[in-house]
């Protein structure tokens, strides 16, 4: 069992039909799936890796060595139940920036704009297979036709771990957020995907981004969407890289099942997903972010 992997460019083609029917059926099955030919380009891909690199060994590697991580693992024999062996910064465009590694600002700018559009061309095609107008998820994540959602890409690295059986690279858990944009490790993987009672490798190919559904694409597609449940086990050799991006919505956005998708399977109010405001899900969801989500909706339902 394998995730799906698509490719993105027979959207504009005679096997568009077919491609729209792949998109569903990973977005309802997985939460999870690979795009090739997805329109960022190779050579843009080959800087992201190369500058990424360059910044984790120049700039994050000696201070992730000094860490309480390291230090944690090195004083206890059991396992670590809350920590994650890795080191991560997110980008915003309104932080402040790394500047010691040449062009790793430049690039990244540059990877965040096109991952941004290409985003918004995924939830597109899940306006369309959901039957929802067309924009309707991006508008909702950005709390109307503005451009006010969040947009924060998230660079991590794990390196090898002494004791992969004491602590993993990052703990199981859902995303919060709307979608996100995965660009990994074509060589260390780690990985997993909760499918089905099973952990499932999610494969690492060259180039392609991972697409995931986080929390709010369960909301607003009333549950035809399930975010899935995924965890990145600690490498034994090599450093993994992984580059998240996440559109989430503003802290302002009410978020709430599409009436047309609650109509359709003709839910009462209590049975369906609550409405709330983002911030508030949020304010859950860092305290229980590797906890099951469904209290967290309960939690809003009662705010």
């Amino acid at each position: 069992m394998a995730i799906p992997v698509i490719d993105f460019s027979k959207l504009n083609g005679e096997d568009r039909a077919k491609t729209m029917a792949q998109i569903a059926n990973a977005c309802q099955e997985w939460g999870f799936f690979q795009l090739v030919n997805h329109g960022i380009p190779v050579e843009l891909l080959e800087r992201v890796k190369k500058v990424s690199s360059e910044f984790y060994k120049g700039e994050r590697k000696e201070n992730f060595n000094k860490s309480k991580e390291v230090d944690l693992l090195d004083e206890s024999s059991g396992k670590l139940e809350n920590v994650d062996w890795e080191d991560v910064i997110t980008l915003l465009d309104d932080n402040e920036w790394p500047s010691k590694t040449p062009g790793f600002q430049e690039t990244m700018k540059e990877y965040r704009f096109e991952l941004k559009k290409l985003a918004e061309k995924v939830m597109q095609v899940m306006d369309e297979n959901l039957g929802l107008p067309k924009g309707y998820i991006r508008k909702a994540l950005n709390d109307g036709d503005g451009d006010n959602a969040f947009f924060g890409t998230k660079v991590s690295h794990y390196p090898p771990c002494p004791h992969l059986e004491r602590v993993k690279g990052l703990r199981a858990h859902t995303d919060a957020g709307g979608v996100i944009l995965l660009f990994q490790d074509d060589k260390v993987g780690g990985l997993q995907v909760l499918k089905d009672g099973e952990w499932i490798d999610v494969q690492p190919l060259p180039n392609t981004i991972v697409i995931n559904t986080g929390d709010q694409i369960e909301v607003l597609s009333n549950g035809s969407y399930k975010s899935a449940w995924h965890r990145v086990l600690s490498p034994a050799h090599g450093i993994r890289r992984s580059i998240a991006s996440f559109y989430n919505p503003s802290l302002k956005a009410t978020i709430a099942p599409a009436p047309q998708l609650v109509e359709k399977t003709n839910q009462q109010v209590e049975q369906t997903y609550p409405k709330f405001v983002f911030g508030d899900y949020m304010s859950v969801y860092v305290q229980q972010k590797f906890l099951p989500k469904e209290p967290r909706f309960q939690a809003v339902r009662a705010v």
